[in-house]
């Protein structure tokens, strides 16, 4: 089991950027794969990003490409997601996520272990 804690949200413009983070504890980091998802009002949870034990293998959502950059730094048990070019449909609940093993996968009920989440408003 692993603790995640997210932080990082908040209110931009249309455009703007943030940068989400998480930080883990409990348990070895560098054994978990990461995940994240978002969650709007009223919608299911869908995948947004994934990167593997070591960092080395990323994935992202179609509706994110491009615009989103997931890394880690195992040193300091740290998983970001820096968010560029926000559109209003990015608005939602973020959450980090962990795995035990380094397939990847877009099934949130594949990953184990949820942070509390944290919310990013996009501005028109």
């Amino acid at each position: 089991q692993v603790q995640l804690v997210e932080s990082g949200g908040g209110l931009v413009q249309a455009g703007g950027s943030l940068r989400l983070s998480c930080v883990a504890s409990g348990r070895p980091f560098n054994q978990y794969a990461m995940g994240w998802f978002r969650q709007a009002p009223g919608k299911e949870r869908t995948f947004v990003a994934f990167i593997s034990t070591g960092g080395g293998i990323t994935r992202y959502a179609d509706s994110v490409k491009g615009r989103v950059t997931i890394s880690r730094d195992n040193a300091k048990n740290m998983v970001y997601l820096q968010m560029n070019s926000l559109k209003p449909e990015d608005t939602a609940v973020y959450y980090c996520a962990a795995k035990m093993n380094n397939l990847f996968t877009t099934t949130a009920s594949s990953f184990g272990s949820w942070g509390q989440g944290t919310q990013v408003t996009v501005s028109s």
